[in-house]
Order: structure tokens, then C-alpha cells, then sequence
């Protein structure tokens, strides 16, 4: 296809909710079915939940470790959130960029605006909400991930995260999975398209009026 062999920019796909609403299934979904977006692995000083791989959910450091990551300048954002610090590493994330990959953040409001404020014109921030708070509690209970009062603190948070909803450039209401999904893929496709990020475009539309018919 000739557009995809057009040079382009990557972006840098942000997508945050409170814990429960579902952005973590969305963007595994997005990066599976995308071979152009790859996930941005943070760094985590939380242990690693039943299933999860070192590497592959998270890279699960020390806290003495991640903080030599900070002192090093290595992330692009870090955040204290739920007791743990976050991080996202740096050089890994601006070389795909500058390859025209893009890469995307599962990531709370706080990194979310870190990034934003970083690297304004490589980002597109996402947020994705519950359909109620009932629905919320009731995903959250079901994943059955963790004890009831760390439940309780997640819930109680969501309302101020919620509130950072209109910081967003889109807002993804998850009530059906599917539909969702739909919505966050056709974001991703029309940010692609966009003339800023293709510089290539220039080149290509002075090909085309150099032809001579």
C-alpha cells in the first residue's frame, strides 16, 4: 500500500481510567490486533499480580532502582499510585517514534499529563469510563485481584480520576466491550492519518503534481 509506505511520525496513544473501567483489555486488544502499535512497558516497585510475567506486564524493580531511574532522567513519567511508583522508560519510546512505530500507555491521569506536557504534539490522550459506579465495583470485585479494602481505596479514588476526564482529547463511555473497542480503534486509525504526523506527505504531493499527464 502506497500510504504505508509514506514516512510518518509515531504517536503516542494514552489511554487512562480508574482502575475496573476496562483499559487494560482495550489496549491489549488495540496492540494484538495493530502490528504498528507496540505497549509501553512501565516500570512498577508493586509485586507482580497471579499470571503476570517480569517484562511483559510490567518490569518490577526495587524501590532503590527506580529511583536511580529518576535521578537518571530515564523516564518519560513517573508517578506514586496506589502505594507503588510507575514509570515510564524514555529511550525505548522516542526511537519508536522517530521509526514511525507508535506506542501506547495503559497509564493513570498523573502520567498521562506528564507525558502531555513532555511531548505535546506526539500524544493522544484517551480516557475510558465506567457506565456507573455500580458497574465499576461489581468488575472490580469479579477480576478478584485484590483484598476488599484495596477494593474500597480503588473505589474511592475513581471519583477523582473521573474528574480528569475532560483533560482528554476523546472520552469512551465502556457499557459494551465491543463497541468500545470499536470507537478506541477508529481514534487510533484517524490519528494516524493526520497530515502533522505524516512529514512524508510533502514529497509525495509534489510527486504527484511533477506527473504530467
Amino acid at each position: 500500500m502506497i500510504q504505508s509506505s509514506i514516512p510518518r511520525r509515531g504517536l503516542m496513544l494514552l489511554i487512562s481510567s480508574p482502575s475496573g473501567a476496562g483499559k487494560t483489555s482495550l489496549s491489549r486488544r488495540l496492540v494484538a490486533d495493530h502490528a504498528d502499535l507496540e505497549l509501553s512497558i512501565s516500570a512498577t516497585t508493586r509485586d507482580p499480580r497471579p499470571g503476570e510475567v517480569n517484562g511483559r506486564e510490567y518490569h518490577f524493580v526495587d524501590r532503590p532502582a527506580f529511583d536511580q531511574m529518576v535521578a537518571d532522567d530515564a523516564f518519560l513519567e513517573w508517578a506514586n499510585v496506589h502505594e507503588h511508583r510507575y514509570g515510564s522508560p524514555q529511550r525505548p519510546v522516542m526511537d519508536a517514534l522517530g521509526t514511525g512505530h507508535d506506542v501506547l500507555f495503559d497509564i493513570d491521569w498523573q502520567g498521562a499529563a506528564q507525558i502531555s506536557k513532555r511531548a505535546p504534539g506526539d500524544v493522544v490522550r484517551v480516557f475510558i469510563l465506567p457506565p456507573t459506579m455500580a458497574e465499576l465495583s461489581r468488575r472490580l470485585h469479579a477480576r478478584a485481584q485484590d483484598r476488599e479494602d484495596v477494593i474500597q481505596r480503588r473505589l474511592g479514588r475513581a471519583y477523582g480520576e473521573i474528574e480528569r476526564a475532560i483533560d482528554y482529547d476523546y472520552v469512551i463511555v465502556n457499557d459494551d466491550y465491543d463497541r468500545a473497542y470499536a470507537d478506541l480503534a477508529h481514534i487510533y486509525h484517524a490519528e494516524r492519518l493526520k497530515r502533522v504526523r505524516n512529514p512524508g506527505l510533502a514529497d509525495f504531493v509534489q510527486g504527484l503534481l511533477d506527473e504530467r499527464l
